[in-house]
Formats: structure tokens, sequence, C-alpha cells
């Protein structure tokens, strides 16, 4: 009887797993890597989650260069850009998110923390010398506003020599960029501020969907 208990307990048992740390490590990893690819992979086949919605281009040199700055900054760490399905958010922001949206994000900028409001459906809401002042001291429109000055985007110019590579990048991992944008790309945006550039940036945010 010892000798059949003996046996049994030699297998793969609950209380070797639970009594072996580098198995019980490995277990989860492999449980946690086929849950993730179950949940992901569909992802990459469905359409509405890898095709651009109707309206939806890609960004424009100036957007994209003042996308550069909005990253730069950190805007993100207090601004979200994922307005969720949710009738106290889409109130208050406009119509909810869409994966179809973000196609030509790389990378995304949905944020979680919203120390400030979320910006995703900001485009068009303020005109553009509303976003000047408003970057340029927020307490002059918002006094209570905790958020920092950003005086220097007036002076900086924007790096035109760059946006061309920068688009040529963008286009290897799927943006539809044409040889002819990124050809002129350089002359549209030299001279251009990176206030200039952010604000336009900031105006094309969710200007898709209404």
């Amino acid at each position: 009887m010892s000798a059949n208990n003996n046996k049994a307990s030699g297998g793969f048992t609950h209380e070797k797993v639970e009594t072996s740390n580098f198995l019980m490590i490995v277990l989860i990893l492999l449980v946690v890597a086929v849950g993730g690819l179950v949940e992901i992979v569909p992802l990459f086949f469905q359409k509405s989650t890898t095709e651009a919605v109707q309206g939806v281009e890609p960004y424009p040199p100036l957007q994209l260069m003042g996308r550069d700055v909005y990253l730069r900054e950190g805007c993100y760490n207090c601004h979200s850009q994922m307005i969720r399905p949710f009738r106290a958010e889409t109130m208050r922001y406009g119509h909810y998110s869409v994966a179809g949206e973000f196609v030509y994000d790389h990378p995304f900028q949905w944020g979680s923390k919203r120390t400030g409001p979320d910006l995703h459906r900001v485009g068009g809401k303020y005109s553009d010398e509303w976003h000047r002042i408003h970057l340029n001291n927020p307490r002059d429109l918002v006094p209570e506003s905790n958020m920092p000055e950003y005086p220097w985007l007036q002076k900086n110019l924007v790096d035109h020599t760059v946006v061309a590579q920068r688009m040529s990048a963008l286009r290897t991992v799927g943006v539809p960029y044409t040889d002819e944008q990124i050809a002129g790309a350089a002359e549209q945006i030299k001279g251009k501020t990176e206030m200039e550039a952010l604000i336009a940036y900031l105006q094309g945010l969710g200007t898709a969907l209404k």
C-alpha cells in the first residue's frame, strides 16, 4: 500500500508545483502567454482594429512634428487620448474612441492618467489663439490650472530636416505616405515654430468622429 502511495506521489502533483518556485513561475508564464495570444492575435485579423475609419488620414508634416513635441514635453503624463464608452465620458468629451482612429499612431497615446482632461476630441474645440495663450500660460485662461507653462515653444523652430526621415520610417510600419508627400514635407514646415506644430497636432485630434 505504501509503495503504491510513493509511486503516485512521484508524478506531476499539486504539491510538487506548490513547493517548486521555478516550476510555478514556468507554469504561470505559460498560462499568461497562452491567454495573451488568445486575446491579442485575433485582433490582428479584425478589420475594425486594423483599418482606418473614414476620415482618418496620416498626419500631415506639421501635425507629425507637433506630435513629437507632445511626446517630448511629456503631455501624455497628464492627458489621455482614450474616451471610454461610458455616458459620463461621452457627455463630457464626445464620441467614444474607436480602434480605427489610431491605426497611424506609433506609438498610441491612449494613456490612463488624467491630471488634465482627455484630449482625444479636443480638435476644433478651441481656436488656435486659445491654444497659444493656454500653452504659453494656462492660468491666463484657467486660473486654477496646475499645468506648466511652455513659453519656449513660441521661440523654437521645428527641425524641418528630419521630417522626411520620420515619414519614411513610419511608412515602413504601414503608414501610407507617398513619395511626393515625403519629398515636399520639409518645405511645408520650414520656419514653423514648435508652438504652431503642437497646436496643429491638437487641432487634428479626434476630428474624424464627433
